[in-house]
């Protein structure tokens, strides 16, 4: 089979049974991103197997049992990282109970508006306040610009303010920066202001 018959069979297959794999993949995944990954997945192993795909409504069944076994490796990672998330907290809080005998409440309340985080704002919020990251550094880890990566911390500072502020322990932030300069005041009423 040469190229143009290769491209031709897999855009009919592609276009025949499209619909029907991500059906399958967003009713199995936790998200539409994830159902997204899994189609994408599939597929590319079709292109990459075409010589062994089988014809016409066979080929749905074989699409069906690739993307079964994406959503199957895709459901071991989550619980991998789970796991490996749970015995990372479970280290860390022993760790803080080594280093730390008598946490503070306002310790206690950073410790959970950190948690409410999302794990993006948790990773970048890290990168920079324990590794000591410049937003260059950032940006290479997380393999976006410099600029972006600012930008995604200041949102991220924003947010924990944010949390912190809920938990009375307020952040006297910069002129709408979300920068603390490492100063917490005295919680305090909120007024409108403040917000």
């Amino acid at each position: 089979m040469d190229e143009a018959d290769r491209q031709e069979r897999f855009q009919h297959i592609y276009k025949d049974h499209y619909l029907r794999i991500l059906g399958y993949a967003l009713r199995r995944a936790h998200s539409s991103d994830d159902a997204a990954d899994v189609v994408a997945e599939t597929f590319l192993t079709a292109w990459r197997r075409l010589d062994d795909l089988p014809p016409d409504n066979e080929a749905a069944l074989w699409l069906y049992g690739v993307a079964r076994r994406m959503l199957a490796n895709y459901h071991r990672e989550e619980r991998r990282r789970s796991r490996l998330a749970g015995r990372l907290r479970q280290d860390i809080s022993q760790l803080v109970e080594v280093t730390q005998p008598a946490v503070s409440e306002d310790l206690e309340a950073v410790v959970e508006a950190l948690g409410q985080l999302r794990d993006k704002d948790r990773e970048i919020l890290g990168l920079v306040a324990w590794e000591g990251l410049s937003h260059a550094e950032v940006g290479k880890v997380l393999d976006c610009s410099p600029n972006a990566a600012k930008i995604r911390l200041h949102r991220a500072r924003r947010r924990l303010a944010a949390r912190l502020a809920k938990a009375s322990l307020l952040v006297k932030p910069g002129e709408a920066t979300g920068h603390t300069g490492g100063r917490r005041v005295p919680a305090r009423p909120a007024m409108e202001e403040d917000q």
